[in-house]
Parts: structure tokens; C-alpha cells; sequence
């Protein structure tokens, strides 16, 4: 096989259609966009646009809160944490941190998230010492089960009383 002699697959690059080049073409005249009308012209920009009747978003009800103050933390499964022990990634005997963990790639944390919460998925079989932002409580208990402590370092907001 020789430079000159490459080329693409069969069917690889579909042909390119050759528009307004004429009646025989069958994409000739209008160009394939029907007959006159603000369609038809150049620089149209119709979305959502229904005629100067209310369009359909302005005539639902909108539902729904987005709370702009939302703190949203990576998602640490006990399993994940386990697994990467066990391949070397990271060092059981020492003290485990959110930065340790995002250096070994277990957790993603940046951009939207804050911090980490650790969750009670899988099982940990091993004593580790692990400071998160926040935990689940099932997940604090099957630490020290294991014979591990976990410091949490968001403080969780206390819940009002009932009345």
C-alpha cells in the first residue's frame, strides 16, 4: 500500500448536496426551502415565535424553585474507598482527606461541589481515618465498625423543634 492509494471507506463521507445549482438537481430554485415568506429569507430566527399569539412558555405556569444558596457536595461510596486501598491508590495507614482523595481520583470535587459526603454504599473492611464534609450517619457507624474514625467538618443544622 502506497500514500497515493488511501482512502476512505465506502460510504465514510456522505456527498456533499449542492443547493439552488439548478431544476435537475432536485434541490434547485427555492434551495430546498419552499416558496416565499419570512422562512424563506435569510436571517430568520423564529424559535418560540408563534404568530404574536402568547407563546406556549408564556402561557404555562412556571413550577418549581431553584435555591441559588444550594451547597452540593462529590459523592463518596465506602466501597470506592475500599477499592482504591486495595489497588495502592491510597495509603491506609495514614490520615485520609478531601485532597488526598481527589489526588488519588476518587472523589471530583470543584467546580459546582464544595466538599465531600460520604455515603454508606459497599463495605469498608479496614480502619481508616477520613475527614469529609459531611457524612451520612449509616456510613460513620460502618467506619467505626471497621475500627475507623470519621471527622466530619460541616457542622449539620440543627432541626427545629416540634411544636
Amino acid at each position: 500500500m502506497k500514500l497515493n492509494e488511501l482512502r476512505d471507506n465506502e460510504g465514510a463521507r456522505p456527498k456533499f448536496k449542492r443547493i439552488g445549482r439548478g431544476i435537475g438537481s432536485g434541490k434547485g430554485k427555492t434551495g430546498g426551502r419552499g416558496v416565499k415568506g419570512q422562512k424563506a429569507r435569510s436571517g430568520v430566527s423564529l424559535n418560540g415565535f408563534e404568530g404574536g399569539q402568547l407563546p406556549i412558555y408564556r402561557r404555562l405556569p412556571k413550577r418549581g424553585f431553584v435555591n441559588l444558596f444550594r451547597v452540593e457536595y462529590a459523592p463518596l461510596n465506602l466501597g470506592s474507598i475500599d477499592k482504591a486501598i486495595t489497588e495502592g491508590r491510597l495509603p491506609a495507614d495514614q490520615a485520609l482527606d478531601e485532597t488526598a482523595l481527589k489526588a488519588a481520583g476518587v472523589v471530583r470535587v470543584g467546580g459546582k461541589r464544595s466538599g465531600v459526603r460520604l455515603l454508606n454504599k459497599g463495605q469498608i473492611t479496614r480502619a481508616v481515618n477520613l475527614t469529609v464534609s459531611t457524612a451520612s450517619p449509616a456510613a460513620i457507624a460502618a467506619v467505626e465498625a471497621a475500627g475507623g474514625k470519621v471527622t466530619v467538618t460541616v457542622a449539620k443544622a440543627e432541626e427545629p423543634a416540634a411544636a
